[in-house]
């Protein structure tokens, strides 16, 4: 008899309908966690000079790409599971289930690469650096990632290897990814718990570090690189949900990998080229003014990499920056 464990939800908790709407829970965790980080990145953006309100420029242009993005991911590493003989390409079904995203499946590497273009796209749009809406953006992103892996647990999915523990996750015999073998009863670990409780200490750590240390010119999104990369090998290497391996790893492990080498390469050149204090976070000439005339946010040349457009900031000792 299972005396301590954390019980899976009934399946009608995955969505309800309102209407002739069907809400998903899954939708709705991503969609709180969206919420936070924006409030969040909004906050913090503004106090280092930003506009307000510019963070909704970059959520209208990143949300869209890191949510094609996770999708697409997950489908890539899964193929087998939406094309194939059963699937065939002339199929609308077979698009249509590779595009609902509703139904779970989306990577979170797939995100932050579709949303690393979409924030890119809006600095160049608003004049605000990658780097420094990247560096806010950061301690957010841990949150919601750890909001969102709540809909894991609504969908009962993504856990791990059997446990005895007493924090093991029930999940029903009939559950497509229950082990055959195995008896009913069996607990799993909760790797999606585990990811939720990693990522909120990854966010309260960069937020504690920038009370005495400046994480500005991608510091903070080094951290967070490395942070989530860690802690994402970990807990991929005790799931057995199917994925796509390579050379022995699942497909996300060498994902989480290559987070810990971007990690630390941007945190390497930052501190190589950029030693001094970050001046403010637009780019020069793209300084936003409170009460100036109303002009156009961009032209043809934002759109163009200018190798010094980023490398304005005042030496180490010159004191607290100004902001503009």
């Amino acid at each position: 008899m299972i005396t301590a464990s954390i019980p899976s939800p009934p399946a009608s908790w995955a969505s309800f309908s309102i209407g002739i709407l069907t809400i998903h829970s899954y939708a709705l965790c991503i969609l709180a966690g969206i919420i936070v980080a924006v409030l969040l990145t909004s906050r913090r953006l503004t106090r280092r000079g930003g506009q307000p309100g510019v963070v909704v420029d970059f959520a209208i242009l990143a949300v869209p790409l890191a949510l094609i993005g996770a999708r697409a991911w997950h489908v890539l590493t899964h193929v087998g599971d939406y094309f194939g003989p059963d699937h065939p390409l002339n199929d609308i079904a077979t698009w249509g289930n590779a595009i609902a995203i509703w139904n779970g499946g989306n990577a979170i590497f797939g995100s932050i690469v579709g949303g690393a273009v979409g924030a890119w796209l809006a600095s160049r749009w608003t004049g605000v650096r990658f780097l420094s809406f990247a560096d806010a953006v950061a301690p957010g992103m841990l949150f919601a990632q750890g909001i969102g892996r709540i809909g894991n647990w609504f969908n009962t999915e993504l856990y791990g290897m059997p446990t005895t523990l007493p924090w093991g996750l029930q999940v029903p015999s009939d559950n497509a990814a229950f082990p055959a073998g195995l008896a009913p009863g069996t607990l799993f670990h909760p790797t999606f718990l585990y990811e939720l409780i990693w990522d909120f200490a990854g966010g309260v750590l960069i937020l504690l570090i920038e009370r005495r240390v400046a994480l500005r010119w991608g510091r903070a999104l080094g951290l967070y690189l490395i942070w989530y990369g860690i802690g994402r090998s970990v807990f991929e290497a005790i799931r057995i949900d199917p994925t796509t391996v390579y050379f022995g790893l699942r497909v996300n492990i060498w994902g989480a990998f290559l987070a810990i080498l971007i990690g630390l390469a941007v945190i390497a050149w930052s501190r190589r080229r950029h030693p001094g204090l970050e001046v403010g976070v637009y780019r020069p000439g793209r300084e936003w003014l409170p009460d100036a005339p109303v002009v156009s946010r961009y032209t043809a040349a934002d759109f163009v990499d200018d190798p010094d457009a980023d490398q304005a900031e005042v030496p180490a000792t010159s004191g607290a920056p100004t902001r503009r």
